[in-house]
């Protein structure tokens, strides 16, 4: 069967990506602890994988709960948890349950679009403690032109990262992070957009670069 050049132009996409992987995730990783205060009480990472934020949030944290429904990715986090960090890991399935808390930061990335938004976030808001920050950076299905824009913006960046983070040369394996159930998100960023503001009023919402967008809210006060 003769393929049209588009269908080989994503063979070709694909193939290079796979051999030159990096983690879109941990990108944002960084950007993630801007938001936050130097020091703070207890966080929860909800849907944490192998525990690279946790163990980013435990420098800053006096204790990090990582919550994630995969024992087995949550078996290769504590494997590469230090013993001395305060961190506790929980097998959990967050669209039924998550630690009471309260929680002076709570982080999801990468994870809410496995959840039923709504009641999510409600979960989410209902247990930061006065003053606390949820952070999300999340996967929205591609609808309207500045979401297809910014993914056809992403496409030759996505190459250029690979190659730089990989060295020019073919990885031997994904990093552990990326071993980490995935799933096709179902909500467009405008119908998380609109969600998060009647739940979470004052959020901020943004698009990103590598098919992700951001979400920041900081409860009120006491």
């Amino acid at each position: 069967m003769t393929t049209t050049p588009a269908a080989r132009l994503a063979d070709a996409l694909g193939r290079f990506n796979a051999a030159h992987p990096w983690d879109h995730n941990a990108h944002y990783h960084p950007w993630l602890a801007r938001q936050l205060p130097r020091r703070f009480g207890a966080a929860l990472d909800v849907g944490c994988g192998s525990g690279d934020l946790v163990r980013l949030l435990a420098r800053r944290a006096r204790e990090v709960h990582g919550v994630d429904a995969d024992a087995g990715i949550l078996a290769r986090a504590r494997g590469l948890t230090p013993a001395s960090a305060p961190v506790t890991y929980t097998v959990a399935d967050a669209s039924r349950a998550l630690p009471a808390g309260p929680y002076d930061v709570i982080t999801c990335v990468a994870v809410l679009h496995h959840l039923p938004l709504a009641e999510t976030l409600t979960r989410l808001r209902d247990r930061l403690a006065p003053g606390g920050a949820l952070v999300v950076v999340g996967c929205a299905r591609a609808s309207g032109l500045p979401d297809h824009a910014l993914g056809l913006v992403s496409v030759p960046l996505n190459l250029l990262v690979g190659w730089v983070k990989n060295r020019g040369r073919p990885a031997s394996r994904r990093p552990t992070s990326m071993t980490a159930l995935t799933r096709e998100p179902r909500e467009t960023y405008a119908e998380i957009s609109r969600t998060a503001r009647r739940l979470l009023p004052g959020a901020r919402l943004r698009r990103r670069l590598f098919w992700r967008y951001t979400l920041v809210w900081r409860a009120p006060a006491a």
